[in-house]
């Protein structure tokens, strides 16, 4: 188990506690901050951190982190949707698992975030109006039928394992930290969606059709992922994160591997306008937020 690092040890990296230990060394097996059953970097680890002052993120590091949290956080709420009506059991475990692996990025995210502010992932995630959430907005694009949320999981999935993989380089400890737990866990993810893009595309003519029409649907959603916009620039400088559209050219390329053999082409659709990053949404996410901020908000402090 390694041990967080003193006051000292934390101002010797960044500023931020060095909760990358046995991460950013290469070494795969060890956690950031212990090694758990499963390899686990919690949540908890990283609000105590925040707490005690060990992990202190720059304002840029906040922004950034809040906009991830808010992707992971949004599409855990679509995914949750899917448990008790997914088509069969064994589907409906591996969405809700897929959905609580991207609500504990969520809370990671969160978590940091909120020490540039003294918020907790509680009040970023219950206690900010629709125009405040950051996230893309393919993440809260409709869940559709099963082969539109396939067709979605496909895109982000790919998305989120290149930038996870690209983040664990980081030079902010707790983004890489973060990221390192997370890439393994989207590899599955990535996986999962490529295997029912196969199954659908060479099934019925029905599947088929089903899987083509999703990936339609989503596809104009893609262009915004990869837009770089002044913070991606700043953290992109200092070596704290990547400009997104960096990310393209592998993206494409994996994506287009796994759609050629299923015999599927690139949608050829315009870009929508996107404009998450600063609050603007489709109207989608206003529903979501009401469903999932409604009991924090009616019982502010409630617990069980």
């Amino acid at each position: 188990m390694s041990t967080p690092a003193t006051n000292t040890e934390a101002a010797e990296t960044h500023g931020h506690g060095d909760i990358s230990t046995g991460v950013a060394g290469g070494d795969s097996n060890a956690s950031a901050t212990r090694i758990t059953p499963g390899n686990a970097l919690r949540p908890e680890d990283i609000a105590l951190e925040v707490r005690t002052g060990l992990a202190k993120p720059t304002e840029d590091a906040a922004e950034f982190a809040l906009r991830l949290g808010d992707d992971a956080l949004i599409l855990s709420q679509r995914l949750g949707h899917w448990i008790s009506r997914a088509p069969e059991l064994e589907e409906d475990i591996a969405l809700g698992n897929i959905a609580l692996d991207q609500l504990g990025h969520a809370r990671s995210f969160l978590s940091y975030a909120g020490g540039a502010w003294d918020k907790t992932e509680d009040e970023l995630a219950y206690f900010r109006s629709e125009t405040e959430f950051r996230s893309i907005q393919i993440f809260e694009q409709p869940n559709g039928d099963f082969a539109a949320t396939i067709a979605r999981q496909f895109v982000v999935s790919y998305y989120q394992y290149e930038l996870y993989r690209r983040l664990t380089q980081s030079t902010d400890a707790t983004l890489a930290a973060i990221s390192a737990k997370a890439v393994k866990e989207v590899d599955y993810h990535r996986d999962h969606s490529a295997q029912w893009i196969l199954r659908l595309a060479g099934g019925t003519d029905e599947s088929r059709r089903r899987i083509i029409h999703g990936l339609k649907m989503l596809w104009p959603y893609v262009e915004e992922l990869f837009r770089d916009d002044e913070l991606t620039g700043r953290l992109a400088a200092a070596g704290a994160a990547v400009e997104p559209s960096s990310l393209r050219p592998e993206f494409d390329r994996l994506t287009g591997e796994i759609l050629a053999e299923a015999g599927l082409d690139v949608p050829d659709v315009p870009a929508a306008p996107g404009g998450g990053r600063s609050g603007k949404h489709s109207e989608h996410l206003g529903y979501i937020l009401a469903e999932m901020q409604v009991l924090a908000r009616e019982h502010p402090g409630a617990s069980w």
